[in-house]
């Protein structure tokens, strides 16, 4: 189960990655397509206005992609601390009682050993 959890949580990074990676590289591709097409001045202020004018939608686009990816990395990082602390709670319990099992065992042995010296120390 842990070897899932663990792909899981390295598909969901690469899949937020590299829609990041996409999206920037498509605004990089397309400033250096204007900045060295063979328009006049102009025209490529024209497209450069464009593509001003499309940032922001293009940032809120990375925005809600970022927030998706953190809340995904959120929940998961939840869980895996509920699971995390689920196991430490099981290995608190069994520790004690363990350690209380052996308490009594070594109460008993110390009334075993008690009671078969009394009859040494009697007859001498």
């Amino acid at each position: 189960m842990g070897l899932r959890r663990c792909i899981y949580k390295m598909s969901n990074n690469r899949s937020g990655n590299f829609i990041g990676g996409l999206m920037l590289g498509a605004t990089i591709g397309a400033i250096t397509g204007l900045l060295v097409a063979p328009r006049t001045g102009r025209e490529t202020r024209k497209l450069l206005k464009k593509s001003a004018d499309a940032l922001p939608d293009l940032a809120e686009d990375l925005s809600t992609s970022a927030q998706i990816q953190a809340d995904r990395i959120s929940d998961t990082a939840l869980r895996s601390w509920d699971d995390t602390l689920e196991r430490l709670r099981e290995a608190l319990f069994a520790g004690i009682d363990a350690s209380m099992r052996e308490n009594q065992a070594l109460k008993r042995q110390k009334t075993s050993d008690d009671s078969n010296s009394l009859p040494q120390h009697i007859n001498n």
